[in-house]
Formats: C-alpha cells, sequence, structure tokens
C-alpha cells in the first residue's frame, strides 16, 4: 500500500516539474515576439499554450524512449525512489532559476536529478552513459543527451545568423513599414512552429520518467514503453497550464536583455529555433528550448551588429547552463540519503 502511494507520489512530481517546465519555457517560445511588439503577452501565450498542447498530443514518442533508456535500475522500489528524488531535485532547481529570472535548461534539471539520484542509489555503472555505445557508432544514453543540448543552441545560432543575412539581402530595398508589418504577421506561424515542437519535445521527457514509474510499480510491462493515452492528455494539459502562467521575468530577460529586436531578428530567430527543435524532436534527442532560443537570438544579434549583443547576459546563462547538471545531481544526491534512510527505518526498506 506504501508503495502504490510512492508511485503516485512520483506521477504528481513528475506533473509539478512539467508544470515549472511550462513557467520556464514560456517565455523562451514567446518572448522574442513580444520583445518586438509583434503581439501583446497574453494573445502570445495564449496562442503559444494551444499550439503546445497539441504538440504534445501528437508529436510522437522518440524523445521519451530516449529518457527512458538512460538508466538501468530494475523495476521496483528502488527506482521509484530514485525518479522522486530526481524530480524533486530537478523541480526545486526550476523554481530557483524561475524566481531569479534566470534562463536554464528544465532538460538538464532533470538529467542532472536522475545522474545524482541513481549514482547514490545504485552507483555510476547503472547510469547509460553512451561512452561505449558511441564508439560502436550508436548515440545513446547521456551522450546523446548532452550532444544534443550542445549541438542545438550552436546550430540555433548558425541557423539564426545565416537567416540574418539572406534576410538582410533581400528585403534591404522593400519598404519598411510594409515589412515589418508582413513580418510581424509572420511571427505567428513561426511561434505556432517553435511551440509545437516544444510541446512535443519537452512533455515526453516528463512521459519517458512516468513510464519508468509504471513499470517500477508493476502498472505496465517491463520494457514495454507504449505512452498510454491518459498519460499523453494529462501531460499536455498541465503544459499547457504552465505555459498560461507565463515566466515573465525570464521573458524579459531573452526579449530585451539580450539584444534589441526588431520584427526581423525576431522573426529569423524564431525560424531557426523552431526548425532546430523539430529536427532534434523527430530525431529523439531531448534538447533545451532556451537554449535554442538564447543560440538563435545571439546569433542575429551577431549578424546584424555584433556590437550590440549584450554577452554578459549571454556569459551569465552559459554559466547558468554549466552549473545546472551537476548542481541538480548534487541536490538529489544530498536527497536521497535521508529519504532512502526513512524508508528503510519505518517500511522495512526495498
Amino acid at each position: 500500500m506504501f508503495w502504490d502511494m510512492i508511485s503516485l507520489l512520483v506521477v504528481c512530481a513528475a506533473f509539478l516539474f512539467l508544470l515549472t517546465n511550462g513557467l520556464h519555457d514560456a517565455s523562451s517560445v514567446v518572448a522574442t515576439m513580444i520583445g518586438c511588439g509583434a503581439a501583446q503577452p497574453l494573445h502570445a501565450v495564449a496562442f503559444a499554450g494551444v499550439l503546445e498542447l497539441l504538440g504534445a498530443i501528437f508529436g510522437g514518442s522518440a524523445v521519451a524512449y530516449t529518457v527512458a533508456k538512460m538508466i538501468e535500475v530494475a523495476p521496483g522500489r528502488m527506482l521509484l525512489l530514485v525518479l522522486l528524488v530526481a524530480l524533486v531535485a530537478a523541480t526545486a532547481w526550476n523554481v530557483f532559476t524561475w524566481q531569479v529570472g534566470l534562463p536554464s535548461s528544465s532538460t538538464h534539471a532533470l538529467v542532472g536529478g536522475l545522474i545524482g539520484s541513481v549514482w547514490i542509489a545504485a552507483g555510476p555503472e547503472k547510469i547509460v552513459w553512451g561512452v561505449k555505445e558511441l564508439l560502436a557508432g550508436e548515440v545513446t544514453g547521456i551522450v546523446k543527451v548532452i550532444v544534443g543540448l550542445v549541438i542545438s543552441p550552436l546550430g540555433g545560432f548558425a541557423v539564426a545568423y545565416l537567416m540574418q543575412v539572406m534576410m538582410e539581402g533581400v528585403l534591404k530595398n522593400t519598404r519598411f513599414a510594409t515589412t515589418n508589418r508582413w513580418l510581424k504577421r509572420l511571427q505567428w506561424l513561426m511561434v505556432g512552429t517553435l511551440a509545437y515542437s516544444h510541446g512535443a519535445n519537452d512533455t515526453q521527457k516528463v512521459m519517458g520518467v512516468i513510464i519508468l514509474a509504471l513499470m517500477a510499480a508493476g502498472q505496465t510491462a517491463a520494457g514495454s514503453y507504449d505512452i498510454p493515452a491518459w498519460l499523453r492528455m494529462s501531460v499536455a494539459v498541465i503544459m499547457f497550464v504552465g505555459i498560461l502562467c507565463g515566466g515573465w521575468s525570464i521573458m524579459k530577460t531573452l526579449g530585451r536583455g539580450i539584444f534589441t529586436l526588431r520584427p526581423i531578428h525576431s522573426f529569423d530567430s524564431l525560424f531557426a529555433a523552431g526548425t532546430s527543435l523539430f529536427a532534434a524532436t523527430a530525431l529523439g534527442a531531448p534538447v533545451s528550448t532556451t537554449h535554442l532560443v538564447v543560440g538563435s537570438i545571439i546569433g542575429v544579434g551577431a549578424a546584424d551588429e555584433y556590437r550590440m549583443v549584450n554577452w554578459r547576459t549571454g556569459q551569465t546563462m552559459v554559466v547558468a547552463w554549466c552549473v545546472t547538471i551537476p548542481a541538480s545531481a548534487l541536490l538529489a544526491a544530498i536527497l536521497y540519503l535521508p529519504l532512502s534512510w526513512l524508508i528503510v527505518s519505518f517500511w522495512g526498506g526495498f
């Protein structure tokens, strides 16, 4: 009975993490559109929320499968505790960075939480690092996550830089007012693409964790990674609620704190981030939407006027990205020890 309660608590913790994920990344999806004056905040957030909902429902399962295969802890009570601690640590980090307005990665936080809790509970050998598989030509495990998280902002930067150069050449002889009007309208399409891809990518990370919890509790067969319809609908609705709540302090940082955005900048950065995230989701790579958007904003700024880019803000974000995985891993490791002691002492261990 107690372990049934723990499995329910894991699912609730996963939903809470997803809610904070939505709070974080709503700002990433619509920040440039609002920053350049193409939309009112509430309209943009509501529109993005609907597309996030659709992305979560129809976005596939490749990312969920990647997350579920990152650890090799056997289904059972220890796995439930590992997942619970990882989610609590990741959520705590999300709340902290949301409060201070720092655009960190929810994906980083979740990966760090899993690494820390598994390392303490079962040892580092139970983490699928993916190094041996990489030497054999297969990208999987933590390596696949890290590769995606490193390459995605660089890809966003490169695509945005090229888009900015190309668009400035194409539009240099057009009427400024007419061009801006059309660019503002087209941004709704770009935001829709980015929001749909984000809904597909980020909700699947939580789906992967919940599938592991269902296996650990015996609610689904071990080795079965099929996502039930109720789970897909549940995470879609929760992400929708998180998006509607918004992360206004982070939105201000992204929309105005890196580079002064005009409609052409916002359009190019949204195109770069949206296409990159769509490709990553199709490949099953859990990436950070915040990383992609920041890389894209810096890309358009560097292409237009690199001296006007607030590189100090970018440096602060890079520091946050570098410390998120170790910080959430350490927090998970610290949380695991007293919680496991409590269970062993009062409920007979694993």
